[in-house]
């Protein structure tokens, strides 16, 4: 099987393109990925070296959610056309929505990773006020999404999402993003640290709220400081981390596996969440987590997570002190988030429901020719 997958190497997308890529590789699959938004760094693509059947075509084409990219769009559009018809792959796999009206004969796959509709109500409370730009993103979305062979999403909330806002998806799935178990450290000796992880020019992430009160811990903050695309650049909140607050900014993958090992607790502060797949890698660690109380992490999570009321800065600090005191349900909560983690959200496990959602797709499209 040939499948050609798209990514982008911005966020969240690229940690679970590797799971995905690999695992596929690793089964057999022939794999063409196609990057777009940055070029990759070299730090980026050491999981790509020793992969034979893997055929990477990085691309700096910008992103459907970036401002002024139709025409990237439109030229990137004809690139993966020339792509499919070189590599005649047999699945196309969609991690952008813009993607999914390509006019191609094979099973199209759209993954609804998040929108900016959804990730503007979550920011503002209302809907991104009409201009130019936002007609032209959401026909976009609707276009891509309706060309589809099948919509997938992260989780439940997502899915109902797309739906709230574009429309009924009759062909459409969930299959929750995983992780290797491997790649993290659950025995490690914990020392009495708060961490958080998450790109800090994003204001879905509400890193800040955790610099609001003091939590009784140190509080490390990991994360990308600047926003990918420039024009957004000057609209990002500063954190001012004083006292106990370390600001690291953007760590290596090796780092982050160090501070996951180390922190006892793992504060989800986001505000818009789809999935989150920090808090996978934290559960991996066995680290308590504390998360904002959001119908995504409810899904996701449980009873294995310890919530604060949504968006309360307060409450996040007195979910955070209750749990510094009580090592008892410290180590119960980091227990039930670790084997909830390898039940649910493995790399293997979302690497064979991808597989036989292929395999479903291609057999239904070779009965029907």
């Amino acid at each position: 099987m040939r499948v050609l997958l798209t990514t982008d190497t911005v966020g969240g997308v690229w940690s679970y393109t590797r799971e995905l890529a690999t695992g596929l590789v690793r089964r057999g699959v022939q794999v063409t990925l196609v990057s777009f938004g940055h070029v990759p760094e070299p730090r980026q693509l050491s999981w790509t070296e020793g992969l034979r059947h893997l055929d990477f075509r990085p691309t700096g084409f910008k992103l459907e959610w970036m401002r002024d990219s139709a025409e990237d769009i439109a030229v990137s559009s004809q690139y993966l056309l020339d792509i499919l018809r070189e590599t005649r792959s047999d699945v196309l796999h969609c991690n952008q929505f813009c993607y999914g009206a390509l006019d191609v004969g094979i099973p199209k796959i759209v993954v609804a990773h998040s929108d900016v509709v959804s990730w503007w109500l979550a920011i503002h409370g209302v809907e991104p006020p009409h201009s130019g730009w936002s007609s032209w993103y959401r026909d976009t979305v609707w276009r891509g999404l309706q060309g589809a062979t099948m919509v997938l999403a992260p989780s439940r909330w997502m899915l109902s999402q797309i739906e709230t806002h574009y429309g009924p998806q009759p062909r459409s799935d969930v299959i929750y993003n995983g992780r290797s178990p491997q790649w993290f450290n659950p025995r490690g000796d914990k020392d009495n640290l708060v961490l958080t992880v998450g790109r800090l020019w994003d204001a879905a992430k509400q890193v800040a709220i955790i610099t609001h009160h003091d939590c009784g811990w140190p509080v490390i903050i990991a994360g990308e400081t600047q926003h990918p695309d420039p024009a957004y650049r000057t609209e990002a909140e500063p954190i001012i981390c004083q006292g106990s607050l370390e600001l690291k900014g953007r760590q290596t993958e090796q780092q982050l596996q160090v501070l996951f090992a180390r922190a006892a607790i793992y504060a989800a502060t986001s505000r818009y969440e789809p999935f989150g797949l920090a808090l996978v890698e934290a559960a991996l660690s066995r680290c308590a987590i504390v998360a904002n109380d959001l119908p995504s992490f409810r899904e996701l999570w449980g009873e294995t997570a310890c919530y604060f009321h949504t968006n309360d800065a307060l409450s996040l600090r007195d979910a955070i002190a209750e749990l510094a005191r009580d090592p008892v349900a410290r180590r119960q909560y980091a227990e039930l988030a670790y084997q909830r983690a390898r039940r649910r959200f493995t790399a293997d496990r979302m690497v064979e429901e991808y597989l036989l959602l292929y395999e479903s797709l291609t057999e239904k499209r070779t009965l029907a020719a």
